[in-house]
């Protein structure tokens, strides 16, 4: 197709024609935008960030069975306040001029609070306050479980931290907190000031608990595949459990390959997480080797990657394993009886879970660190609370109803019935 060529007289009638009409544009605005609407009000943060989720469905096992854990809350942080008005940021010719930030968004990035990065560690004093150490930020994060106050130990205020890691509260609220890279257990009182440390003997200590009544602290020292035993008073070494490893290689009853948790029961029985043997090794108050069970494998009631490891009222074994991500819940003869949450970042799910502390209110706390940090709470119900359940069901006649549906279920591939947890007494092997 050729080009058409115009001549000077067509081109002098067109540029008056634009100039006609971006004169009426000027002089005519109110007709020429007449069906203009107002632009919609933005929402307000604080509304954007509601989520309607109705977490009193959340519970483990599934209905018709009896719930065992319900799903009641989660941490990630100090609070964050929101306006509720949609105000425009003051901002000075300067500021404009400069493409800088605003004097408020200078104010406010000031102000940020902290947010949990890779939380650990747990552990919950007399005051129902939830400790958490955050290997990330470098800080413990002191939660009040009422009313959400958040309080912070930091690396270079209260506190020097290299590679913080598990907490244990004794009933002084005393805090005991481990540093990996700093090889010590440092010591706080219920003020959160420096009130000692150990370091004797240790090379990477990890997990921490302790026996209140027997005044024993345990600390675990994964790099020397032991368990070391201090008095918790006078913080001097009395004995250790295992012995050193050769590069992670020892496998026998006992023995350790790289530990990581610990966690005490009642009695006073110590359950330690092995994590290369892929297995819960359980020890007596003395320090006397009673059992072990765990199997490497990538299913539920297996091992990958076992972490933390808590023992509620009842006596139930509740590990936490990173790769598979669930919280297993076994009974000292190692029988699988429950299991919570499955890879994702929804309520219940975890992703990359790494410790677990129940408290003497039967509360649950999982600590997660990817891709951002968390802690979920959930509430066990102990085998008293739900024999008084089930005693209800079947006054008000749906208990046999209810069986039916269950057994239904169950023929449909799904968990087993774990209405009541049973737990025997560990026997010495």
């Amino acid at each position: 197709m050729f080009p058409v060529y115009r001549t000077s007289q067509h081109v002098c009638r067109t540029v008056t024609a634009l100039i006609a009409i971006l004169v009426l544009s000027v002089l005519s605005p109110v007709s020429l935008h007449a069906k203009k609407k107002k632009p919609v009000p933005a929402k307000t943060t604080k509304e954007e960030l509601k989520v309607q989720v109705d977490t009193s469905k959340l519970v483990w096992p599934e209905p018709p069975s009896l719930p065992r854990i319900r799903y009641t809350s989660y941490f990630a942080g100090m609070k964050l306040e929101y306006t509720t008005e949609d105000k425009k940021p003051k901002q000075s010719w300067m500021d404009r001029l400069a493409g800088g930030q605003t004097q408020d968004e200078k104010l406010s990035s000031k102000k940020f609070p902290y947010q949990m990065l890779g939380p650990y560690g747990m552990a919950v004093d007399s005051k129902n306050r939830l400790y958490v150490a955050d290997q990330k930020v470098g800080a413990v994060f002191v939660f009040n479980t009422e009313t959400r106050d958040t309080e912070l130990i930091r690396n270079g205020f209260e506190a020097h931290f290299a590679m913080i890691n598990a907490i244990a509260v004794d009933d002084d609220d005393r805090v005991f907190i481990s540093d990996g890279k700093l090889a010590k257990v440092l010591v706080f009182d219920a003020n959160h000031k420096i009130a000692g440390q150990i370091n004797e003997g240790l090379v990477d200590p990890l997990g921490l608990a302790i026996d209140t009544e027997r005044r024993l602290l345990y600390v675990v020292d994964t790099k020397q595949d032991v368990v070391f035993v201090y008095d918790a008073d006078s913080l001097k070494p009395l004995r250790k459990i295992g012995k050193p490893g050769k590069n992670h290689t020892l496998t026998g009853p006992g023995e350790f390959s790289l530990p990581t948790n610990i966690a005490l029961d009642q009695d006073g029985n110590v359950y330690v997480t092995d994590s290369l043997n892929f297995r819960v090794e359980i020890f007596d108050a003395e320090g006397n080797f009673l059992s072990q069970f765990g199997q490497h494998c990538d299913a539920i009631g297996c091992f990958e990657r076992p972490k933390g490891i808590a023992v509620d009222s009842d006596g139930h074994i509740w590990v936490v394993d990173s790769n598979l991500a669930l919280v297993e819940i076994f009974n000292r003869d190692g029988e699988l009886l429950a299991y919570v949450g499955g890879p994702g970042r929804s309520l219940g799910r975890f992703n990359a879970p790494m410790g677990i502390a129940i408290d003497k209110n039967n509360r649950v706390f999982v600590s997660e660190q990817y891709p951002w940090g968390r802690v979920q709470q959930f509430r066990y119900i102990t085998d008293a609370e739900s024999a008084t359940m089930k005693a209800d069901r079947e006054k008000a006649g749906v208990g046999k109803q209810q069986d039916a549906q269950k057994d239904k279920s169950q023929g449909q591939g799904n968990p087993k019935d774990t209405s009541r947890l049973s737990s025997p007494a560990p026997q010495a092997q």
